[in-house]
């Protein structure tokens, strides 16, 4: 009798084992059937959250795109703005200089006046330079500096020390930190020693 309820227990245990599996599959089709609403939500909320990303990466862009031509604008304008001061300060050095062309050529021109409206213009051209921030460079006795002189020639003498600005050619300028235009010059250099005679 023992082996008899041992026979009906395991044919209990393999009823009871089929019948989970067939039940198995059964509730995995009832999991899948109640998660596809769920996917299909997900899905969705994900759709909507992309577009709306989306729709924000272009407004970004956009605005961008917008700001950079502001930009571009407010550059440009000030450049203009720039050039009229410009213009307008090296208007008056030309009505200047006009006047001192016409004093030269006419009859009994005095040499006095003419040199008097002359420095008179290059003051004001001068003035008009500094309102700019452009400075000369005028190096005249000063160390070379290869930054912003440009050595025309070195020339041997006994009173400077070598590499030092003897004569300035042409002046530089510079506007604010940027070199506009070298000054030419001659540098110094150690005088040649001549060799014993005799």
């Amino acid at each position: 009798m023992n082996e008899d309820d041992k026979r009906k227990d395991s044919s209990n245990d393999e009823e009871e084992a089929a019948e989970q599996a067939k039940a198995q599959p059964a509730e995995a089709a009832e999991q899948a059937e109640q998660g596809e609403p769920d996917t299909e939500t997900a899905l969705a909320e994900a759709e909507a959250r992309a577009e709306e990303n989306w729709n924000q990466f272009l407004r970004a862009r956009a605005e961008m795109e917008n700001l950079r031509r502001r930009a571009e604008k407010d550059v440009a304008q000030a450049r203009q703005q720039s050039l009229e001061k410009l213009a307008g300060e090296l208007l008056a050095v030309k009505d200047s200089l006009e006047m001192g062309v016409q004093t030269a050529r006419s009859e009994g021109a005095d040499i006095t006046q003419i040199a008097e409206g002359s420095e008179l213009t290059l003051r004001m051209f001068n003035q008009a330079l500094e309102k700019f921030r452009i400075e000369e460079i005028n190096p005249e006795g000063e160390r070379f500096d290869p930054a912003c002189h440009e050595a025309m020639a070195a020339q041997p003498a006994a009173d400077a020390e070598p590499n030092t600005v003897l004569n300035v050619v042409q002046k530089g300028y510079r506007l604010g930190e940027r070199l506009l235009r070298p000054a030419m010059v001659i540098v110094a250099k150690a005088p040649e020693e001549n060799g014993g005679e005799g």
